[in-house]
């Protein structure tokens, strides 16, 4: 695979934990969440069991991967401090800006028939897409600083709220590095596991992305034209509409508007039931299309919009309402840069 050296771990026996691994937790945090640990062993041995019996591993060679594992302190903090959850005005600066845009722009003219044809295919503009990977990695600069294999082990080791969801993904990221013939396991990514040009997590990587150059591999590490052809599948796959709008502005009357407010779920009033919200799309829109209501704290006030099915899609990537905004501002002003003849950098 391109980008990704072969695995070249130095295996050594397991350091022991106490019986509690918040003990681990607690003095990592006292030292400023700097400190590695090794992964509490009964759990790992519960997990390294089940794959054994699931998807027939050895469980030598799961013992030397979880040997070579660290559980990270500060994956954790991580973890409770998104950056999605700040105000808007706080989030956006760092997408929505010049040096953003123009990079779009450049990865557009860079890959500009690739983008074209994931578009001819997904039905997926160029910009959405290109506007994702711009907010993900800046256009591949920035993949992530974690080891994926110590950010899912810690997750699904030591955060009990998504536990389950995190052991799921590491059995997935297993799964995948076996089917890329053992060179993940050195793979960086973020904080939650996510690798790649688009940050796709394991299971994602395994059920969505595309060998979309007929190379023979599907690489979301070093392969661009893999990494566009994948995020185009991927919201295709999740019910990208072609051709349609993703929200409009809004004017909202009255405090009815918060039954309607996005929470995560796929938009089932239409712009007719809206209006009984006191909810009014400033834009055209068919009477009987779907939408939810979108609030934005700017800092000096509130803005709101309708986020139509194609909003909604973008958060099926990731769950914030802010982050499918930011993606779709941002796409919205490369692709009026890019019509205006800007040029990158």
């Amino acid at each position: 695979m391109k980008g990704v050296r072969k695995n070249r771990l130095a295996w050594r026996p397991m350091l022991r934990p106490g019986p509690w691994m918040g003990g681990w937790l607690a003095v990592a945090l006292w030292t400023g969440g700097s400190i590695a640990a090794p992964l509490p062993a009964s759990e790992v041995a519960v997990f390294v069991d089940e794959m054994a019996g699931r998807h027939g591993f050895a469980r030598e060679t799961l013992e030397r991967v979880f040997d070579a594992a660290q559980f990270q302190p500060d994956i954790i903090e991580a973890m409770s401090r998104p950056a999605t959850a700040r105000p808007w005005h706080q989030f956006h600066p760092a997408f929505l800006n010049p040096r953003r845009i123009a990079g779009g722009v450049e990865f557009w003219s860079r890959h500009a028939a690739t983008l074209a044809r994931a578009h001819r295919e997904f039905g997926v503009p160029e910009e959405i897409v290109v506007a994702i990977i711009g907010v993900e990695t800046d256009y591949g600069a920035r993949a992530g600083r974690h080891r994926v294999l110590d950010a899912l082990a810690t997750l699904a080791f030591g955060y009990p709220r998504r536990a389950a969801f995190f052991r799921e993904e590491l059995e997935q990221y297993l799964l995948l590095d076996r089917e890329q013939g053992g060179i993940l396991l050195d793979a960086r990514g973020s904080y939650a596991g996510a690798m790649g040009i688009p940050q796709f997590m394991p299971g994602s990587y395994r059920r969505h992305a595309v060998d979309f150059d007929g190379d023979g591999r599907v690489d979301l590490i070093g392969n661009v034209a893999d990494a566009i052809g994948s995020v185009a599948h991927y919201l295709f796959q999740h019910g990208w509409e072609a051709g349609e709008a993703v929200a409009v502005p809004a004017l909202v009357n009255g405090e009815r508007y918060r039954d309607v407010l996005y929470a995560g779920r796929k938009p089932s009033h239409t712009l007719d039931e809206m209006r009984r919200y006191g909810v009014v799309a400033r834009a055209a829109l068919p009477r009987d299309r779907a939408a939810t209501v979108v609030e934005l704290d700017t800092g000096a006030g509130f803005e709101y919009w309708l986020g139509l099915n194609n909003f909604y899609v973008i958060t099926r990537y990731n769950r914030s309402v802010h982050y499918a905004m930011a993606v779709w501002r941002l796409a919205e002003a490369i692709r009026a840069a890019r019509a205006a003849g800007a040029s990158p950098p």
